[in-house]
């Protein structure tokens, strides 16, 4: 057993423990079950668990969440059109979002595969700057699908 300064106190019963604790004004806090004896501890319980929430909300506050955002291409894409969507991705990367780059083939397009990944290449070309391919182009029933991850910038 364990006090509140974490000094050891010996192996004693489990009654014995709950009266240091009960007398002291703590909680007795089993700290590892599976050890041989249980380790337990005197503290105060609600204080404990307002640190572990505290020390968890600091964790997720410094964690980095990564969206996945789409952009959606077609074979026969103007220029203009194109150089929009692919402004938009970089606009995502910088923001440190993933980009899934769908190009969907319709109609009689299908057999024209190479079109499809001739633009996908284009358009990785144009968001090289802020960004590499993570994934190469597949395709998935009748879309071709490619995940662009952005550039980590070490100026941060």
């Amino acid at each position: 057993m364990l006090d509140e300064n974490n000094d050891q106190l010996g192996i004693m019963s489990l009654n014995d423990a709950k009266a240091y604790a009960y007398d002291h004004g703590y909680d007795l806090v089993m700290i590892a079950p599976t050890a041989n004896p249980p380790v337990c501890r005197a503290m105060d319980y609600g204080k404990y668990r307002y640190e572990v929430d505290k020390r968890e909300k600091e964790a997720k506050k410094k964690q980095q969440v990564v969206e996945v955002k789409e952009v959606q291409l077609s074979c026969r894409i103007d220029t203009h059109d194109f150089e929009t969507k692919a402004n938009r991705a970089c606009k995502f990367l910088q923001d440190g979002n993933k980009v899934r780059v769908c190009l969907r083939f319709k109609g009689r397009e299908i057999a024209h595969q190479e079109l499809g990944r001739e633009m996908l290449e284009k358009f990785e070309s144009a968001v090289s700057e802020f960004g590499t391919v993570d994934k190469k182009p597949v395709l998935e029933g009748r879309q071709l699908t490619m995940f662009i991850a952005p550039i980590k910038n070490s100026a941060k």
